[in-house]
């Protein structure tokens, strides 16, 4: 309930009846008054009017917890099973426990602090509390395991669209032939293949998708997304000095619950996209007016050797296409793809 009346009391902007709150959600004046003096505990600045109600005297934006993310979710259906942790090892860690548990697809694990949290290849991630957004949906779709890796993709995309709206069109986007947008105020947001969010050539976002397989069946019992974006202004390690930036760095305050939901909604229009085609054929010309790569030098760490070329975009099933000095165009299916220009390859 306390989710509605803050959903409530924002939508109206001004004092809502003690009354009208009873009537509403069908409980007692004071159950109201108890559920408005939890949310006041929770940091929300409300103020009580005798004979004339309840009024939020500011939109408490920094407040983050199950209260305000619930209260901002507008999706159809992700999301609408909310998990939510002060301070967790991983959220994919905890996502994948509460799989094993029963939790039904579309299920979204959000964590203000993770203790352990992970990137590709078994890298930390730094996780503060208070500072940044983490979370992982929790998906079981009916496709070939051999898909599983473009649902990486189809997050960056949610994920770069969704920061762009957020910070509003300042942000920019980069352009087919793969220069950054020029914008005043902000740089744009990109894909540096095959889902880093980068801004003015530092990373803002990482995603790790893992899946859990049906042994007796060959098919995807589950599978996760994970997300940590670098949200509020912070003293990132030494080793990421140069290498990483957060939102608030070029804009203003920035709330995470609202950042979270705009990812969820568009990931959920994304998602439904990729189901339709089982592939990345309707997203492919978007993703490319994002892609960083794109029209750009690129050094290949391919398991089978290294080469350079020239990016060419995604392919229908999300292999970065590279063109060689040769002509020839390879699908790059793995691999560390550096992108002159990005991370501080010259």
């Amino acid at each position: 309930m306390k989710s509605r009346i803050i959903t409530l009391l924002r939508q109206r902007g001004t004092y809502v009846s003690g009354q009208e709150l009873c009537e509403k959600f069908g409980v007692s004046r004071t159950a109201v008054w108890k559920a408005v003096e939890q949310l006041k505990k929770d940091g929300y600045q409300i103020e009580a009017v005798k004979n004339r109600g309840y009024l939020l005297k500011e939109d408490a934006t920094r407040v983050f917890g199950r209260t305000e993310i619930e209260s901002r979710i507008k999706t159809q259906w992700i999301g609408h099973d909310l998990y939510y942790y002060d301070s967790t090892s991983s959220t994919n860690v905890q996502a994948k426990k509460l799989a094993e548990e029963g939790a039904p697809d579309g299920s979204v694990i959000v964590a203000d602090q993770q203790s352990a949290g992970r990137g590709r290849r078994g890298r930390a991630w730094a996780s503060p509390a208070g500072m940044n957004l983490y979370f992982t949906v929790l998906l079981r779709p009916t496709i070939a395991p051999d898909k599983a890796s473009m649902l990486t993709l189809v997050m960056a995309l949610a994920v770069a669209i969704a920061i762009r709206r957020t910070l509003g069109d300042d942000a920019g986007m980069a352009r087919h032939d793969g220069e950054a947008a020029k914008s005043a105020t902000a740089p744009a947001v990109g894909i540096k293949w095959p889902n880093d969010i980068v801004m003015d050539g530092r990373k803002a976002c990482g995603i790790l998708t893992e899946l859990s397989l049906s042994v007796e069946q060959g098919s995807i019992d589950y599978l996760v997304i994970g997300v940590g974006i670098n949200v509020g202004r912070q003293e990132f390690p030494e080793e990421l000095q140069g290498h990483a930036i957060a939102l608030e760095e070029i804009s203003g305050h920035v709330s995470r619950s609202e950042l979270l939901n705009a990812v969820l909604s568009a990931f959920e229009g994304y998602y439904a996209a990729f189901l339709a085609s089982q592939d990345l054929s309707c997203l492919k010309k978007e993703y490319d007016a994002l892609l960083v790569n794109a029209g750009r030098q690129v050094r290949v760490l391919d398991p089978k050797g290294e080469f350079e070329g020239i990016a060419r975009g995604i392919c229908d099933t999300g292999e970065l296409i590279v063109e060689t000095q040769d002509g020839e165009k390879k699908n790059v299916y793995a691999g560390e793809v550096s992108v002159r220009g990005i991370y501080g390859y010259v």
